[in-house]
């Protein structure tokens, strides 16, 4: 097993899931975005996440904060979910879908295979609350790829809760604890 796969393994162990941020390389096109994926979900019979075209720190903090109420708090999230209480005031998107080789979650198809891998994408919008299947979205200045999902009717969560504090969820741990 490499370290890779080994260091992961671990990060699950602990927490239930470990995030997997793909950078764009030179070898890539020149319009490839960053994203970030989880690996471990699948184990606990839940999607694994992913966002697309932010940021790795605020990937993380995003993705690790969805990733706690799926796996800690057993908060089932629906296809066209619209998640209020996670970016200050905006909604994020919840779809659930299929990768795509732009939204290609590796390590997390390695390890379940592309059979038991269910995938649910966090979609942001762009600062006048547009999302990217709407139009007039600036898509050249908030490019954000999307897996190959249905069209979904947007719904709001039933009961938002706030938002971890400014260091996140897991931004730090001590001997096996979780600290925020």
């Amino acid at each position: 097993m490499s370290d890779f796969f080994r260091e992961h393994s671990e990060i699950i162990h602990q927490f239930g899931w470990a995030v997997v941020h793909v950078l764009p390389s030179d070898e890539d096109p020149a319009d490839a975005v960053p994203f970030a994926y989880t690996v471990g979900l699948t184990a606990a019979d839940r999607a694994e996440l992913i966002i697309a075209g932010l940021p790795p720190d605020l990937s993380h903090q995003l993705i690790n904060e969805v990733a706690g109420r799926v796996h800690d708090e057993g908060v089932r999230l629906g296809h066209g979910r619209r998640v209020s209480d996670l970016i200050v005031d905006q909604d994020v998107v919840v779809l659930a879908g299929r990768p795509t080789d732009e939204l290609w979650p590796g390590a997390a198809l390695a390890r379940y295979g592309r059979a038991k891998l269910r995938l649910q994408q966090l979609v942001w919008p762009d600062p006048d609350d547009r999302f990217p299947w709407q139009e007039d979205y600036p898509a050249e200045e908030y490019c954000q790829p999307l897996i190959d999902a249905p069209a979904a009717t947007a719904v709001r969560c039933r009961a938002p809760r706030s938002l971890a504090g400014p260091r996140g969820r897991r931004s730090a741990t001590r001997r096996g604890r979780r600290t925020a």
